[in-house]
């Protein structure tokens, strides 16, 4: 049950879309964190669960060799005492030939449960070969993907340090034009500008001022004048005649 288990968590894991997961993810680094970590923690109960299987299948394989082996050997030993009793009757010992012959024949039957045991085991040998080969397949599978998530892990590392390099960079620049000097010239220049047209204004406004007083001090001595002029009619000067 473990197996299979392992066997299913196993083939899941190596059919996930990775790109898929992280794209869909909230927060695409705390999910590739996670998927290593889940990764890792199955590779390890992958490899565990693998080498168990695979120390059954070479203690399967070890039974199978001995009994193969002792198969061989019981047939060995019934040839011998099938011999030894066929060399006895040459010689008129019928009774130790049928010794050799019932000897020969326990050989033979254990012969016979040796190559029993062998057949009977090579069917699960066959599966839990298979079962191993799948799960190696398997776990070299879930590496690539783990190596795969470390490397997308180290991608987006680069990234994020990239874009803050370069959001610092920006902020940086930002600094330098607040304080760009030249910025400040200009600021200072149009003040300059402001106060020299305020003082050209007040020049204008104190000029405008001054003519207005000449222009009635102006009209002040064309009216003395003329009450001069006026006083003079009445009067009845001479000059005022003459002038008139």
């Amino acid at each position: 049950m473990t197996k299979q288990s392992i066997f299913g968590r196993i083939s899941t894991l190596v059919k996930a879309n990775i790109n898929s997961m992280i794209d869909s993810a909230e927060d695409p680094q705390k999910m590739i964190d996670q998927l290593v970590r889940d990764y890792t923690n199955n590779v390890a109960d992958a490899e565990a669960a693998i080498a168990e299987t695979i120390g059954n299948l070479r203690l399967l394989e070890r039974d199978h060799e001995e009994d193969v082996q002792s198969a061989t050997n019981w047939g060995n030993k019934a040839i011998a005492a099938s011999r030894k009793a066929d060399e006895l009757r040459k010689t008129g010992e019928v009774s130790d030939a049928d010794k050799f012959d019932s000897l020969a024949k326990i050989a033979l039957q254990r012969q016979i449960s040796a190559e029993r045991e062998a057949t009977g085991a090579e069917p699960t040998i066959a599966s839990q070969t298979e079962i191993v080969d799948k799960l190696k397949s398997g776990l070299n599978g879930m590496k690539d993907k783990l190596g795969e998530l470390k490397n997308k892990r180290s991608e987006l590392l680069a990234r994020a340090k990239v874009a803050e390099a370069q959001t610092k960079v920006q902020d940086a620049v930002g600094s330098i034009n607040v304080l760009d000097p030249t910025s400040e010239l200009g600021r200072f220049e149009d003040k300059v500008r402001r106060q020299e047209a305020l003082a050209q204004g007040k020049v204008e406004l104190a000029a405008s001022s001054l003519d207005a007083q000449f222009e009635s001090l102006d009209d002040l001595g064309e009216l003395t004048e003329v009450e001069a002029r006026l006083a003079e009619l009445k009067s009845g000067s001479p000059q005022s005649q003459i002038e008139s």
